[in-house]
């Protein structure tokens, strides 16, 4: 059986670790504990936290413990890594909302039944701290010369914000986090992004120097697309995990529209498909590249989502873009339809409007800037004068060219900005 460090990194999760004998040792001993801290700043988890989930999911399906910290405490105070400005300070009541959705995002992907797995909240313990006995008995251990070079940091020290004081305690809250987690729960390991080195560290630190104790350190590379831009940002905005902020289809629509240079790099990492089987396909190109990329969003809107979401996600594009065909021996494992699949637009976002809208005409700019097609009625006008909107299949000479009932088939409208989005519009 493969070693789990050996599985994380050829599937490309580890950019760096600490201790790596004594770290590899730890980690042939199962079940070995490990965690991952997740801030509630927001509602939902979106695309870009699927590699420490991922990695949180990989460990238990090789026999070991995660543990998923969500950050009731620190999230009060908010993380200035990799932040070239203060964060929005939140209430505590807004904190404890966004905790309790977390926790039933991270189910999806992790098995917290029977204690296989721990979902935690570091609320618990620093909530109760008491000012003078943590400076005296965690403050005493760290270095401000040392704390001050580490890149979180650096960074918001250089600029014009600068750093303020609540920010600079969070490396001692975080490192106190594993040093609770080493305590209550006998947890070694913290996994984090790049960013969260210096975090890191300091948490290993603070445990060798007052428990004895060896911990260690695994980090993630921060996932960029071929085209450089940072994962699972789209024009839009973020691509959500909660279904109320990004549907399923478009969920699905993200990853069908993953560049070609990616796919084989995303499949490893944002799939559980066989790693043999996803070797086997690195040199494909053309139809069966996007008959990969295909398999690829299935899989990831499985993942989030579940299969019969995924399957509708599949159908409806199938309806607005045509088959893909899957071939049977490709990537075997995966659970998409090969054969037998119906059209079904039923999952293409839409939008009801009412009839005496087109009895009047609506400018054609206007109509794609309200329905989500264009972020706004500049970037509407230069889609269509780059001959990129399309109604009903029809090309939009115009910008301000009224859509009207004579538009209509059926009393639908579908709208389709450049090759990839489509909207639906019902008349009422």
């Amino acid at each position: 059986m493969k070693h789990v460090m050996d599985i994380l990194r050829e599937r490309g999760f580890i950019e760096q670790t600490t201790h790596e004998v004594e770290l590899l040792d730890y980690l042939s001993h199962t079940p070995a504990a490990c965690y991952i801290g997740f801030d509630p700043t927001a509602s939902s988890l979106h695309v870009g936290h699927l590699i420490p989930i991922m990695a949180l999911s990989q460990m238990q399906k090789n026999g070991h413990k995660p543990i998923a910290l969500v950050g009731g405490g620190t999230g009060l105070v908010g993380d200035p890594s990799g932040k070239t400005e203060t964060r929005q300070m939140l209430t505590e009541a807004i904190v404890e909302e966004n905790v309790a959705a977390l926790k039933t995002q991270l189910s999806r992907f992790i098995d917290f039944q029977d204690d296989r797995a721990l979902i935690l909240n570091n609320a618990a313990w620093l909530g109760d701290l008491k000012y003078i006995h943590f400076l005296r008995e965690i403050g005493r251990h760290f270095s401000v010369n040392r704390m001050i070079k580490s890149e979180g940091y650096r960074m918001r020290l250089e600029a014009e914000e600068g750093l303020n004081f609540i920010e600079f305690n969070y490396m001692l809250l975080q490192a106190y986090d594993f040093l609770e987690l080493f305590d209550r729960h006998q947890c070694r390991l913290q996994m984090g992004g790049s960013d969260q080195w210096g975090n890191i560290v300091a948490g290993i630190d603070l445990i060798r120097k007052m428990r004895q104790q060896p911990a260690f350190g695994i980090t993630f590379p921060l996932i960029t697309t071929a085209s450089g831009a940072k994962m699972g940002k789209t024009a839009k905005g973020a691509v959500w995990l909660d279904p109320s902020r990004t549907t399923p289809y478009e969920y699905y629509q993200f990853w069908i529209n993953t560049d070609d240079k990616d796919v084989i790099r995303f499949l490893k990492l944002f799939t559980f498909l066989p790693i043999e089987e996803i070797k086997k396909i690195e040199s494909l190109s053309d139809a069966a590249l996007n008959a990969a990329k295909t398999i690829l969003a299935f899989e990831a809107t499985a993942i989030v989502h579940d299969a019969d979401a995924a399957i509708k996600a599949y159908q409806s594009s199938m309806a607005v873009f045509g088959d893909r065909p899957v071939p049977l021996e490709l990537l075997p494992s995966s659970r998409i339809p090969r054969t037998g699949m119906n059209h079904d637009d039923q999952m293409i976002p839409r939008t009801k409007m009412d009839r005496a809208v087109f009895e009047q005409g609506i400018p054609a700019f206007r109509l794609f800037c309200d329905v989500g097609l264009a972020a706004s009625g500049g970037a509407a006008r230069r889609l269509i004068e780059q001959g990129g909107a399309y109604v009903n299949g029809n090309r939009v000479s115009r910008f301000d060219e009224l859509i009207t009932l004579r538009n209509m088939t059926k009393d639908e409208l579908l709208l389709a900005a450049g090759k990839k989005q489509r909207h639906k519009i019902e008349i009422i």
